[in-house]
């Protein structure tokens, strides 16, 4: 009888998995099922596009091929390896591919993520945090390079968080990663520059004795990660290219995933920072004074930029789990957590996933969402034969997609903060002048810009300017001199209005 009891208990044992797991693929089920949602960005199109002409090519672009406003100067792909990982997918399984691509990466991610907590936290902890990090990364889950490097920022962050749990150097083992990171996004940055804060943290608490050695070794690991995230096609070139992103400065607030966070109405956001300070209002949670800083620099982050949501939610957590185990207790020692991940059972439901994901692609179309696409409108752009066309900011992948040169698109720090804020004064006439300067100078022959934008409403009523095409997205405005949309108004004389 002893032995049947035990026996079944083996048994129930070897069906449970970690925690992890059963995290990994329930967000990989729900990614795959609302999949459409991961393709609602237009900037989807031309990382593909220019994916496929790095494969196309067999190398790297160094200049600009997808303007007639910069063609020829230098620009590079700080996300080529991303960008090829969605070309090769979207060749073999259309927008299918793409969305597993990008679905597996993010299930990874927060696999990865409740692994690393659930060493240090109960489920019940790490379940909340992991929930409420999944909360914040919603709004950014798209198919783009960024989330392709979410599983690298995890491993990286965990990697020197635990080094300074333990008081000790992260492991060179982890400089692959900075290394893959840099290839695949230009966010890499952000890891090399946590190096210093961690290190710090762990300095400070640190025997007194054993901290000159200690930052010895820190800093070894600093400067070989500095050396390996210049692995790339591009060099060192990578690292100022991030440079050039972060000092557009007034034109970043004009891109609506760098402007500061929005309270106007009540979010997630806002609902994790009152829970966060409830929290530790009421246990009176205390964190050494770096993970403060941390803390603090995420928050701020986030503030600051919409996208550092996902920053927050993926990294706070880790930089926590610590400090909060020796205040709020450890994981329980019996927790599903804690079950080693058995080769059986991984292969088993990798099996299953894979099966169900080809199953449910096949009844299943997946595609971008053209709502704000001007599908429409491009395909009537392209019988006038024109190659200068001032273009709307939000339509340059489309037009990169469709192989028609921009005048500005999503490249951002190709076209620099003056190009970028004179383009947005101008269509939106906060600077009418603009328009016209801009036209003028860069010969432009038609205009695709949205039917509601005010540069649309305007173009309507000026001379030499055609309406050709308009629908509920896009408008067409082709440069004739000969149209007239003007006369000279009626004057109102009394002396002949008497007569």
């Amino acid at each position: 009888m002893t032995l049947s009891v035990t026996d079944a208990a083996d048994n129930a044992r070897v069906l449970r998995a970690p925690l992890s797991l059963w995290i990994g693929a329930g967000v990989y089920a729900l990614l795959i099922v609302f999949g459409n949602g991961l393709l609602n960005d237009p900037d989807t199109l031309w990382q593909i596009t220019i994916g496929q002409w790095i494969l196309d090519h067999r190398a790297v672009p160094e200049t600009d091929i997808y303007s007639f406003t910069m063609q020829g100067q230098p620009w590079i792909s700080t996300q080529w390896l991303a960008q090829v990982m969605y070309a090769k997918a979207f060749a073999i399984a259309g927008w299918s591919g793409p969305v597993v691509l990008a679905a597996a990466a993010i299930a990874t991610t927060f696999a990865l993520l409740t692994q690393q907590l659930s060493r240090r936290l109960g489920d019940t902890a790490t379940l909340v945090f992991v929930t409420v990090g999944l909360s914040l990364t919603v709004p950014h889950l798209l198919a783009r390079p960024h989330v392709l490097a979410m599983p690298l920022m995890v491993l990286w962050v965990g990697g020197l968080i635990e080094a300074a749990d333990r008081r000790a150097a992260p492991s060179f083992l982890l400089l692959p990663l900075i290394a893959l990171w840099a290839n695949l996004h230009g966010g890499f940055v952000f890891g090399l520059f946590l190096v210093g804060p961690i290190a710090l943290d762990t300095l400070l608490n640190a025997e007194a004795t054993s901290r000159k050695a200690l930052a010895a070794r820190w800093a070894a690991f600093g400067f070989a990660a500095l050396i390996a995230s210049c692995l790339t096609p591009y060099g060192w070139e990578a690292l100022l290219a991030s440079r050039k992103i972060l000092s557009l400065g007034s034109a970043l607030p004009l891109i609506s995933e760098w402007r500061p966070a929005d309270f106007g109405s009540f979010g997630t956001f806002e609902l994790t920072l009152l829970a966060g300070m409830g929290l530790a209002l009421y246990r009176g949670v205390k964190l050494p004074p770096m993970r403060i800083a941390l803390l603090l620099g995420l928050v701020h982050m986030s503030l600051s930029q919409a996208r550092a949501a996902e920053i927050l939610a993926l990294v706070a957590p880790l930089v926590l789990a610590e400090p909060l185990a020796r205040q709020i207790g450890r994981r329980n020692m019996f927790a599903s957590s804690d079950e080693p991940i058995r080769g059986p059972l991984l292969s088993g439901l990798m099996a299953v996933l894979a099966v169900a994901t080809v199953g449910y692609t096949l009844v299943h179309r997946y595609e971008p969402n053209v709502r704000g696409t001007p599908v429409a409108a491009v395909t009537e752009l392209k019988k006038l034969n024109v190659s200068r066309v001032f273009n709307d900011y939000d339509f340059g992948g489309y037009l990169i997609a469709s192989g028609v040169p921009t005048f500005i698109d999503g490249r951002t720090e190709l076209f620099g903060e003056q190009f970028f804020v004179e383009h947005n004064d101008a269509s939106g006439l906060s600077e009418p002048d603009n328009l016209f300067r801009l036209l003028d100078k860069y010969k432009i022959e038609a205009t695709l810009m949205r039917t509601q934008s005010a540069a649309t409403k305007l173009l309507d009523h000026i001379d030499g300017w055609q309406k050709i095409y308009s629908d509920g997205i896009a408008t067409i405005h082709l440069r004739k001199p000969g149209t007239m949309h003007t006369r000279e108004p009626a004057v109102d004389d009394p002396a002949i209005r008497n007569r």
